[in-house]
């Protein structure tokens, strides 16, 4: 006798859950260094940005508004309440056979104003990160997220170069002690 699969009462095995929080952390390093060095509204996920930008706000009119309030900080249980789940699964029947992994996991940041960071992460399916990672770039709200990105990458840059100049000071010293002895 063969029993229906209930995906709510499957367990994961502990490495099939690494695998895939190592691949949604490469995901969210990648998106990071894409917002780095590209402004937002330059951005294209996919090849569907314009139909997902335009499904996201029919099927959840409340992300647009109070300024976009809940697309700037998504709310985690409205994502993954009972209508917010039909909600999503209605979007996601949309581009199912169209987006690649469109159901693989994904980090993405709660509130769009900040870093990724243990706090400010949450995971989602990969097509929810594209719908509302799209909405974020064309509405500006990004822009915030692109202006850390590039001063991190500086600040990195700048202890890279303190480094290497203080690296090549100590290994001058060290041969002008030698030419002394």
């Amino acid at each position: 006798m063969t029993t229906q699969f209930d995906p709510n009462q499957a367990q994961n095995l502990m490495e099939i859950e690494k695998q895939f929080a190592v691949k949604a952390v490469e995901h969210a390093q990648t998106y990071w260094n894409l917002l780095e060095k590209v402004p937002p509204t330059e951005l294209r996920l996919t090849k569907y940005d314009d139909d997902m930008y335009t499904d996201l706000f029919e099927i959840f009119p409340e992300m647009a508004e109070n300024d976009h309030a809940k697309l700037t900080k998504l709310d985690e249980d409205s994502l993954k309440s009972d209508e917010g789940k039909k909600k999503w699964r209605e979007f996601i029947s949309k581009y199912e056979k169209k987006i690649k992994d469109y159901n693989f996991g994904s980090l993405i940041r709660v509130n769009a104003l900040d870093e990724y960071s243990e706090t400010n992460t949450i995971f989602v399916t990969r097509i929810q990160f594209y719908a509302v990672e799209i909405a974020r770039n064309r509405l500006n709200i990004n822009n915030k997220a692109h202006e850390l990105a590039k001063a991190e990458k500086e600040k990195e840059l700048r202890e890279k170069e303190k480094a290497s100049t203080k690296g090549k000071k100590t290994a001058k010293r060290h041969k002008h002690r030698k030419s002394w002895m």
